[in-house]
């Protein structure tokens, strides 16, 4: 995730990739996505970083589960990985987002 642009990866669960796709880092955009797939989305997560509390009060108002994961535990995790691409690291968060192996963080009021 940056301020130009994110990787998204939904998955079922049973971890299979249903759909990838690199967006602008704009809530309207992500939601108007999500909200088109064919599938229900049943809960959104990612690492805590500088965008953390933008997207998590923007995805909610937008009516979706929204979870913050510790960063030390997801770069433990991605850290395992051979190609750091942000579609890999997408698709790794989405893993750990599924198996529930994370720890939430507060998110602080706006």
């Amino acid at each position: 995730m940056s301020l130009r642009s994110c990787a998204i990866c939904v998955v079922d669960g049973k971890g299979e990739v249903l759909h990838e796709r690199d967006l602008p880092c704009e809530i309207v955009k992500i939601a108007a996505y999500l909200n088109a797939l064919p599938v229900s989305i049943q809960r959104i997560g990612f690492e805590a970083g500088t965008l953390s509390q933008h997207l998590f009060y923007g995805l909610k108002a937008e009516g979706f589960d929204v979870v913050c994961m510790e960063a030390r535990q997801v770069s433990a995790a991605l850290s395992a990985m051979r190609n750091k691409t942000d579609r890999n690291d997408a698709r790794c968060i989405a893993q750990i987002l599924r198996t529930g192996w994370f720890s939430p963080v507060h998110m602080k009021s706006r």
